[in-house]
């Protein structure tokens, strides 16, 4: 049943190498409960499209953090799913049944044309090193994906809308008045420098999909890039 055991974790790099910023994780459980991103990635998902797939499809998450992507899959009826995260603190907060494998996403622990789909859900923006990590963690999606297989990408992406978020998050009298917002500019300062580094390179970023992946869908509305590429 899910949620009554510990997580199941594949250690393929030492555990304890990286854990999340406290404040950070502060900020993040104040800005949303584990059911509210729950509900947002089923929606997400549900955009994408996943009410129409297979339901044995082999799906992993990677950057999955706590895992509450993972649980969003496991409610839709997907069965064989796994999940990936450097961090062994976010990924023993996960509760369901999904495999889990503490590795790093530049080199993915799974046999080639192993997954039907990858997903990533606001992860590749924390890489520190640009464009050479998302160079190679494209390289490893694409190897690990079936030939027919399917990334599903959600990343933040500089729009006017995000724009005008941050200017109004940041204002001190709304971080005063408004949790949320105050929960939202806590974090945004706490991953600035790769947050702002992915932001101020779009025309890269979409270089990069281009060289190691064919782009299916690339929309860009609301502060985020809702992407979707084959192999």
């Amino acid at each position: 049943m899910i949620g009554t055991q510990t997580p199941k974790i594949i250690e393929h790099v030492p555990a304890g190498q990286m854990c999340c910023d406290p404040i950070w994780e502060e900020a993040y459980s104040r800005f949303e409960t584990p059911e509210e991103e729950i509900a947002k990635f089923i929606g997400r998902l549900k955009r994408f499209g996943f009410e129409k797939l297979n339901r044995q499809s082999r799906i992993v998450e990677i950057f999955c953090g706590r895992g509450n992507g993972l649980v969003a899959l496991e409610r839709m009826g997907f069965e064989r799913v796994e999940g990936v995260d450097l961090s062994d603190t976010l990924l023993r907060q996960y509760e369901g049944d999904a495999q889990l494998h503490l590795a790093n996403c530049l080199s993915l622990p799974f046999e080639d044309a192993s997954f039907d789909i990858v997903i990533v859900q606001g992860g590749l923006h924390h890489l520190p090193n640009m464009p050479d990590d998302l160079e190679q963690s494209l390289h490893e999606v694409k190897r690990i994906l079936c030939p027919d297989g399917r990334f599903y990408v959600i990343e933040p992406w500089r729009t006017p809308f995000l724009t005008f978020a941050h200017f109004v998050t940041e204002l001190k009298v709304m971080r005063k008045l408004y949790a949320k917002g105050d929960a939202l500019a806590v974090m945004t300062e706490q991953e600035r420098v790769t947050y702002e580094q992915w932001l101020g390179m779009p025309d890269v970023i979409r270089r990069a999909f281009g060289k190691h992946l064919t782009e299916v869908r690339w929309q860009t509305s609301w502060g985020k890039l809702a992407g979707v590429f084959a192999p």
